[in-house]
């Protein structure tokens, strides 16, 4: 269902893009409906986009987060205005329109760009950014995702994924703050937060989880599509070298072991992504397709295992 504040946010893009014009509108380009979920509103007209974050968006929380992007041009894709406004009691933000990554051309995916992109935010010295920084929320997201899936009622996929979470320590559960030295994180790295700029660069967008934490939680997904026999061997192979070469600091540089460091966020996304997919199943009445079901079947193997401990600590922020 269409969300209530859709025709005010569509209004608003329209007129950032249109500020002087009473009339239609004559720049063919038209209004898109990128998002329209619990969480998020995004609308595009033009070359702006216009986002209504989830109704619980702390506004401080925000407002730290939109200043980090803007002090970090050539990592975030900025926000057009540094300071989001209030829209049927929604905080909407303005952004310049990125291209994203063509999901119809999957062995055209720019592993090293994004890698180099995270090694970038993880390094960021920490005199760059605000004095306060929010967590990551990462570990909130996954912890939601869990809930979710325990409010769809008794599942047959269920249980495998409840007992891969119960092992996960206390702060990949988001009941404890993260251990070791904190970096500046995204929370929610996935190919689909990178756009190519007006300019030609590859940029990470979405600034609503980011954060300090765990940098290995912003590898935590790719690792996991590769544990679970989701992401071809070649392409975790460039995404992790890239990542290293940048200097990124969640894993050791000198090409040792990085699992005792990806270990616990890996499983962490694991089970994220299946307690998700078994919500969405029954939300549309269908059986888990192929992929679904090796993410629980993933998780099953992983309650075989004890959870590694972390080896390797990043050092600490500059």
């Amino acid at each position: 269902m269409t969300s209530a504040i859709l025709p005010a946010l569509t209004a608003k893009v329209r007129a950032a893009v249109h500020p002087t014009s009473a009339g239609p509108c004559a720049c063919g380009g038209g209004d898109a409906l990128l998002a329209d979920r619990a969480d998020a509103t995004v609308v595009r007209h033009g070359d702006v986009v216009a986002k209504a974050h989830a109704p619980d968006t702390d506004p401080a929380e925000l407002a730290v987060r939109l200043d980090v992007a803007v002090r970090l041009p050539g990592t975030l894709l900025g926000p057009l205005h540094s300071a989001a406004t209030d829209l049927h009691g929604r905080l909407v933000t303005l952004w310049p329109h990125g291209v994203p990554v063509d999901r119809d051309d999957p062995d055209a995916a720019p592993w090293e760009a994004v890698a180099t992109l995270l090694a970038r935010l993880h390094a960021t010295p920490r005199a760059a950014l605000p004095r306060t920084l929010p967590p990551m929320r990462g570990p909130a997201k996954a912890a939601r995702a869990v809930d979710r899936l325990r409010a769809t009622g008794p599942h047959p996929a269920a249980p495998p994924v409840l007992r891969a979470w119960a092992d996960l320590p206390p702060w990949a559960r988001a009941e404890a703050p993260s251990p070791g030295p904190r970096r500046l994180c995204h929370g929610d790295l996935h190919l689909g937060q990178l756009v190519r700029a007006p300019e030609g660069n590859w940029l990470l967008i979405d600034v609503d989880d980011l954060g300090e934490g765990d940098p290995a939680w912003d590898l935590a997904r790719p690792a996991a599509w590769f544990a679970c026999g989701l992401l071809a061997p070649e392409e975790w192979t460039r995404f992790l070298d890239a990542y290293r070469g940048a200097g990124g600091p969640a894993v050791p540089v000198d090409g040792a072991d990085p699992w005792p460091a990806l270990d616990v966020p890996a499983r962490a996304l694991t089970v994220q992504t299946a307690a998700l997919a078994i919500a969405k199943s029954v939300a549309a009445d269908r059986p888990l397709d192929e992929v679904e079901q090796a993410l629980v079947e993933a998780c099953a193997r992983m309650a075989e295992v004890a959870v590694r401990p972390a080896e390797f600590t990043p050092d600490a922020t500059k």
